[in-house]
């Protein structure tokens, strides 16, 4: 079946600027736009699994840690789910149909797999953008409660000082109690746009792909405003010269105002583009 890269933008963008945002289903369309591979059939197959895996979960209330345990027991244990230091060096660790057919992933991924199989099935979970790390909460953050898993180490329960110890290990500081509050949907979303721009940005042939995730992070309602400016980058090094500066032009107007030297570099380099063309 066709990729309609195009439709599958344009959903995208409906999807982030709703109400309430629907996480796999933005996860689902930034699959499909950066690998043009998965098409709607691989999309569906990807939902038909999300929803076949919650009808494997026990039914029934639980508490926090009865929900992680039977978590942890279906999609780390019976299904195979974690990760590895290699998924690190794969695009497809960033894809959710890719990551639910090979059940491997980076940690944002897998934690995805977990708060829509649990939200199917009534669980509580959320995800927890610790610094370096991802995981799943379940249950009420603020209740003493709440539990933390690991997905990426098949579910393994995380305690308050093994996720302290995480987080120094990685981000060399202790944790701050704001970093245990629930990711929002688009937070998540940009995170995993953020991690296929850096395995990109390292594969200068995999230009394509990241001009892709850098544009769709530009149709989020909230983005970082040198976005533009990586895209004007990514459009003159892809040989686009003409709209890569109409970009630094642009990018230029936006910071003028409070850096005035970096607006004259920008208009210095959308100049050298427009040589390009001659």
């Amino acid at each position: 079946m066709h990729n309609d890269s195009s439709g599958h933008r344009e959903r995208f963008a409906d999807e982030a600027r709703s109400e309430r945002p629907d996480l796999a289903r933005l996860c689902l369309l930034l699959a499909a736009v950066a690998d043009p591979a998965q098409d709607d059939a691989a999309l569906d197959a990807a939902e038909i699994e999300l929803d076949r895996l919650a009808g494997l979960l026990p039914y029934g209330r639980k508490t926090p840690g009865g929900w992680a345990d039977a978590l942890a027991a279906l999609l780390g244990e019976e299904c195979g789910f974690h990760g590895t230091p290699a998924d690190y060096q794969r695009l497809d660790s960033s894809l959710l149909p890719e990551v639910l057919r090979r059940r491997r992933g980076l940690p944002i991924l897998l934690s995805v797999v977990w708060i829509e199989v649990a939200r199917r099935a009534g669980a509580p979970a959320y995800g927890v953008a610790l610094p370096g790390h991802f995981v799943v909460g379940l249950g009420d953050p603020d209740h003493p409660e709440r539990v933390l898993a690991d997905p990426f180490a098949g579910g393994r329960p995380l305690t308050g000082a093994e996720a302290d110890h995480l987080v120094a290990r990685t981000a060399g500081a202790p944790l701050e109690p704001s970093a245990f509050a629930p990711a929002s949907t688009l937070d998540v979303v940009l995170r995993i746009l953020n991690n296929i721009r850096a395995w990109a940005a390292a594969r200068p042939e995999q230009s394509a792909v990241a001009l892709r995730a850098v544009e769709l992070s530009l149709l989020l309602p909230s983005h970082p405003a040198n976005l533009r400016y990586e895209r004007a980058q990514l459009l003159v090094q892809r040989g686009d010269f003409l709209t890569g500066a109409v970009e630094l032009e642009a990018y230029a107007d936006v910071v003028e105002a409070v850096e005035p030297a970096t607006a004259r570099t920008l208009r210095g380099r959308a100049r050298a583009a427009r040589a390009m063309l001659n």
